[in-house]
């Protein structure tokens, strides 16, 4: 049987129910879908006015047992109530009001239903972090601009300046801003941002250089901490009587195991020997080299024991990177250098950065003073992390400073360990000699 032409209904199919009739009212009831079948949901009339629209998902395609499936029979209750157009687009419209004669709820007094909309320039995920941003500080733009060109630490911290930096307006979006010819009063919060920040000459080179000297005494004082630690560290290691004394007890304590042998009669030995007392182990098997040394030292020599004492700054060095010093080195005159350059920059700027000027000449001076001592104190600490190496006869090139207090970190705590250990060991056999004792006196006792 061929398939019915196009427009004609099916054997099975109902014919559509007819539009409902009022004054100034349509259906929104009935809209054609597929061959013959009808379903509710589209207005019936033409629309008069354009309407806001509902952002919705739409189904096109009806699951069976949904109320969608449902509603496709056309039974009563599943019709749609008929909408008053009228007011819809009096509700809805996607034009504002501007003679506030729109009714509401019947008879209401009327007003404006939208304001107008932003004019949006920047890129809408941009401008929305860009807002998100501004909402935190909790001054006014033209203030806010103020001061950044004071400098004024106690109004920005470096968390909001980092964050202006981040949101500087690019080439592309300050040309766009320039070309726009509209009511600047309509932009939107991040462009209106922008504009203010335009209004300053190399504002993201004038916002670095604000992050600098707000960090400038905070990373100076870290650098000289580190570097005085070092200096510390190492003349403490030098200077202490009872680790050279240990060190040459362990000298004497090889050269008596390898007696006779090619390892024997040393003058000394590399440093990373040290770490190697633990490997050594007595034929009991429960006792190291390491046990022994600190059982002779207690015997013997009792006050180089707590050796450690004399070293206050070794462990705190030994978490010290030269290299990155360095770093942090190149980091602090490479900002002074973007000082200056932003310096004699802003001789060209006219009235706009006068104070910011005369503050960031004031900073410099102090800067560069902080800047020459702390690399003065940084070429001595270069040359005793070196006196370090040497002083274990090690080359500093294949045994640098990091290397040489990592070992003597090591070997500090396997030295306090094995120690204690012993002491415990000690402890336990005391404790059972005298109950060997008690129980010799109680067997004594019953006889």
């Amino acid at each position: 049987m061929p398939p019915p032409p196009p427009g004609s209904r099916g054997p099975n199919v109902p014919p559509p129910p007819p539009p409902s009739v009022g004054r100034g009212k349509s259906s929104l009831g009935s809209t054609t879908q597929g061959r013959g079948r009808v379903a509710t949901g589209a207005v019936s009339a033409p629309k008069r006015t354009t309407l806001k629209p509902l952002h919705w998902v739409k189904v096109t395609r009806a699951m069976q047992g949904s109320l969608w499936a449902d509603s496709q029979k056309q039974e009563n209750q599943s019709r749609a109530p008929e909408i008053d157009i009228s007011e819809l687009e009096s509700l809805f419209s996607a034009a504002s009001a501007s003679d506030g004669s729109g009714s509401k709820g019947g008879g209401r007094r009327g007003s404006n239903i939208h304001k107008p909309e932003k004019v949006q320039l920047v890129d809408l995920r941009r401008a929305y972090n860009c807002e998100i941003m501004l909402s935190k500080i909790k001054i006014p733009l033209p203030d806010m601009i103020n001061s950044v060109l004071a400098l004024d630490s106690s109004a920005l911290d470096i968390d909001q300046v980092e964050n202006l930096i981040k949101f500087c307006p690019t080439r592309e979006e300050m040309e766009t801003l320039r070309s726009y010819t509209g009511d600047r009063e309509m932009l939107g919060k991040c462009e209106q941002f922008f504009l203010e920040l335009m209004k300053v000459p190399r504002i993201e080179s004038k916002l670095r250089v604000f992050a600098f000297k707000i960090t400038f005494s905070s990373q100076v004082n870290d650098l000289r901490y580190n570097l005085n630690t070092i200096n510390d560290a190492t003349r403490e290691v030098k200077e202490s009587a009872k680790l050279r004394q240990i060190m040459q007890t362990i000298l004497t304590l090889g050269n008596a195991l390898n007696q006779g042998t090619t390892r024997g009669s040393a003058i000394g030995f590399k440093l990373d020997s040290l770490l190697k007392l633990s490997d050594t182990r007595a034929r009991n098997n429960k006792m190291t080299l390491m046990h022994y040394l600190c059982k002779l030292l207690s015997e013997k020599m009792p006050e180089l024991l707590d050796f450690d004492k004399d070293l206050l700054h070794l462990e705190a060095a030994s978490k010290i990177q030269l290299k990155a010093l360095a770093e942090e080195m190149q980091a602090v005159s490479r900002g002074l250098e973007k000082v200056e350059q932003e310096l004699t920059a802003s001789e060209n700027d006219g009235a706009i950065s006068i104070g910011f000027r005369e503050v960031l000449k004031n900073f410099l001076d102090t800067a560069e003073a902080e800047v020459r001592g702390l690399i003065s104190l940084y070429s001595e600490v270069g040359r005793n992390a070196d006196s370090l190496s040497q002083y274990f006869g090690e080359d500093p090139a294949r045994c640098p400073f990091e290397q040489v207090t990592q070992i003597l970190i090591v070997f500090v705590r396997m030295f306090k360990k094995s120690r204690e250990e012993n002491e415990r060991q000690a402890d336990a056999e005391k404790k059972k000699i005298e109950k060997e004792a008690m129980k010799e006196r109680s067997s004594v006792k019953a006889k």
